[in-house]
């Protein structure tokens, strides 16, 4: 078996009108383009990735995200540039997005390069850079994870 990435990722928001706002110009931003757009579901397809976001049950509006819980941690897409990384802290900026961290280098490969900040759930998102295969691509192997 050899696998050909990840096809798909749905998040369900807390506040579907509020997430889908911030994801109706990201995506696009990121180069995805909208390929369905209604209450039930935003979805943005691109450079191999697909990201959904779907409301919650009802008993669940208005709740955020907990990186802490049993789940997701956080979503990161790769860019093929630094540049990029750097294009998208601007535009973060632009929006007033909540930054976890400005662009920077990191130990996870050589070059790693990204930003992390949050949607409006507080779901945590990177957008990184790492020149070649990269770490994980060339099979090598991580001797602490600690983020």
């Amino acid at each position: 078996m050899d696998i050909n990435g990840i096809a798909h990722v749905i998040l369900t928001a807390g506040d579907y009108e509020r997430s889908t706002a911030f994801y109706r110009e990201l995506l696009p931003f990121l180069g995805m383009s909208l390929v369905m757009d209604n209450e039930f579901m935003l979805y943005g397809v691109g450079a191999r990735t697909a990201l959904g976001v779907r409301p919650p049950d009802e008993v669940h509006h208005g709740q955020r995200f907990v990186q802490t819980r049993v789940g997701l941690h956080h979503l990161c897409f790769r860019s093929k540039d630094r540049e990029s990384v750097d294009e998208v802290f601007k535009w973060l900026k632009e929006k007033n997005a909540r930054i976890i961290h400005e662009p920077e280098e990191g130990a996870w490969a050589p070059g790693y390069y990204s930003v992390l900040f949050e949607d409006p759930d507080g779901v945590r998102l990177e957008i990184n850079h790492v020149p070649g295969k990269g770490l994980f691509e060339a099979g090598g192997k991580l001797e602490k994870y600690d983020v």
